[in-house]
């Protein structure tokens, strides 16, 4: 038996149950794998509450890292012992050990550690997807980032410096503004005090900015549209203030014919080639101390539904893990 968090309903961090599971031997193509450390990420908030839906009852979760205990038949490029980190579905990383598919197991190098990797695969990986291909930046670009002192808008900004680009970082707060600033953020918009359009007028010289990364949705989808340089392309990745409401094509035309996508990481880590390139671009941007992975909250697994009311309270800096 193990420990593991399973919901049988949708809702508050209330259905969240810390419970016994039985873990079976790997099947084909699986793995079992036995947890270190554990990631929390937003979309694990959109699965609980429904937004996202999936079938009951289930686990929760898509990112951790740990040792492999047995493989399944046709697996060859993980085998016991190896210590590995994955990010992606199926849900399930709220768990002490888990059995799971194999195709989504990266090894991790000797220099990063699990909770490390478990803070950085996600979040990570969304970055380097988002500028390499959703968008490929250049040197000397400016970009406005939402949510800038999160655990993703962190590594944006120091991936952002890494890359000779100008991030404009929206945050909540004078300490969370400090904090992106202190992670390579060009300038920080405090959305409670300023106007965000206004002020990225002022910072662009009325240029405006040529690609918007939006995971706020609802609060800032508008804001971000009006931010925009004509065809520039709005990326909208997350709804952490609730989804984009309905809008017509028309918004796209009158601002200067822009164009918008809803990227996901299962999209650009659809093969094993994909996912490899781009894990071997992430660890060596946090190899070469480039980008640093700022793990500010630990909560013990039996806790999750702790660190939710954390995380949606917007309590949260950096990166969050779970400790099995």
């Amino acid at each position: 038996m193990a420990k593991a968090i399973r919901l049988t309903r949708t809702g508050g961090p209330e259905v969240l149950e810390y419970v016994d599971v039985e873990v079976g031997e790997p099947g084909p193509g699986e793995a079992r794998v036995r947890q270190h450390a554990i990631g929390l990420n937003y979309i694990d908030v959109y699965f609980r509450t429904g937004l996202y839906p999936m079938p009951l009852p289930s686990g929760l979760g898509q990112e951790g890292a740990g040792v492999v205990e047995a493989v399944g038949e046709g697996v060859t490029h993980v085998q016991p012992g190896d210590r590995v980190a994955y990010a992606g579905r199926p849900n399930g990383a709220y768990s002490e050990l888990r059995t799971m598919p194999a195709d989504i197991l990266v090894k991790l190098p000797d220099a990063i550690d699990f909770e490390t990797a478990a803070a950085m695969m996600l979040q990570g990986l969304t970055v380097q997807y988002l500028f390499n291909s959703t968008y490929k930046l250049q040197a000397g670009q400016t970009i406005l980032f939402h949510a800038a002192a999160g655990g993703v808008g962190l590594i944006a900004c120091q991936w952002a410096r890494a890359l000779g680009v100008n991030l404009i970082g929206t945050v909540g707060s004078k300490e969370k503004g400090e904090l992106a600033l202190a992670h390579g953020a060009a300038h920080v918009i405090n959305y409670n005090e300023e106007d965000i359009v206004a002020r990225v007028l002022e910072i662009t010289g009325g240029k405006k900015v040529p690609v918007v990364y939006d995971s706020v949705g609802k609060d800032t989808f508008i804001r971000s549209l009006d931010c925009l340089q004509p065809r520039g392309l709005m990326v909208s990745f997350g709804n952490s203030s609730g989804a984009v409401p309905a809008f017509t094509m028309n918004e796209l035309a009158s601002r200067g014919s822009l164009y918008l996508t809803r990227p996901s990481l299962g999209s650009y880590a659809a093969t094993r080639p994909e996912l490899e390139a781009m894990a071997a671009d992430l660890f060596e941007m946090v190899g070469s101390g480039k980008v640093k992975i700022d793990i500010h909250q630990r909560f013990d697994l039996a806790d999750a539904a702790q660190a939710h009311i954390a995380l949606e309270a917007r309590r949260t800096t950096g990166s969050t893990i779970l400790l099995p």
